[in-house]
């Protein structure tokens, strides 16, 4: 029996994906009202808190929003830890710090617990199709017990290392996203300040060395200042902060990411924080 905890964006289809799979799956929301349209739509239960979504199963994901958010709905009062059985294992999607994936690491450990951080990369299309790219750490023995049932939702699911490491990477993945989105967005900005006809700009650069995921599905909408879509600035401001943080701690030099974290932080400022993330092109437009 599998426990899906946090049905977002994201967990919402994982979750889903894991019903379809033939897994036994029982799922909690803080939501109410999204976790009884999960229960219409899939075959599987509702509980009413995390710990009665986690008794008895042998795997428990989480896919919350941030360090607090995992904490509250593995630790708190009717946190999922309390409810688990040893040899069951905790497989957490939530982009967070690795602070707290090796903090809950231990935790999880007395209590005979495995672990596993596995932040996801690939959107919401990703989740809904069922080709998410996954990063684990954690131990060997724990990923190769969870990484069939992970198989229902993902095309691609890599141990990086010990607990935390999967969180490192997702970080590597984030900022590989910040640069791409400024590039395009300072890229499409300069080409419209020239007057180009940025249609056949996109058709010519897409196809060469310049080409990249955001250019590709995000380009047009960029061009057409389209944005009520897809990796929200909250979270990318989110995840860069994760990002500036581990950079302190580890002394890696990040400009690139400071530049991107300005740009998204003014776009958070101007009210614009639910739109895509590509929305940073409008500071581009908004300069003399």
């Amino acid at each position: 029996m599998c426990a899906f905890i946090g049905l977002g964006n994201m967990g919402y289809p994982m979750a889903g994906h894991l019903a379809a799979a033939g897994h036994e799956v029982r799922v909690f929301n803080r939501t109410e009202a999204v976790a009884e349209r999960w229960g219409r739509q899939h075959s599987g239960t509702v509980a009413a808190t995390p710990a009665e979504a986690s008794g008895g199963a042998e795997f428990v994901f989480t896919c919350v929003g941030a360090d607090d958010d995992l904490r509250e709905v593995v630790l708190g009062d009717s946190g999922a830890l309390g409810m688990m059985a040893a040899r069951s294992v905790l497989v957490d999607h939530t982009t967070a710090s690795a602070d707290v994936a090796r903090e809950l690491a231990e935790l999880c450990a007395e209590r005979g617990v495995g672990w596993l951080d596995a932040p996801i990369s690939g959107g919401q299309a990703g989740a809904n199709n069922g080709v998410l790219t996954v990063m684990c750490g954690g131990e060997p023995a724990h990923f190769e017990a969870a990484r069939p049932v992970i198989g229902a939702y993902s095309s691609a699911t890599t141990l990086m290392g010990p607990a935390g490491s999967g969180q490192l990477t997702k970080m590597v993945n984030q900022i590989l996203c910040a640069g791409a989105v400024q590039g395009a967005a300072e890229a499409l900005a300069f080409g419209e300040r020239a007057g180009l006809d940025m249609e056949k700009v996109l058709a010519a650069v897409t196809k060469g060395a310049a080409g990249s995921w955001y250019l590709q599905n995000r380009g047009h909408t960029m061009v057409a200042d389209e944005f009520d879509f897809g990796f929200a600035v909250d979270w990318m401001v989110k995840d860069l902060g994760l990002v500036a943080d581990a950079a302190v701690d580890l002394g890696a030099p990040i400009p690139l990411v400071e530049l991107c974290r300005r740009y998204t932080q003014a776009t958070a400022a101007a009210g614009e924080n639910r739109l895509d993330a590509t929305a940073i092109i409008r500071r581009y437009r908004e300069q003399p």
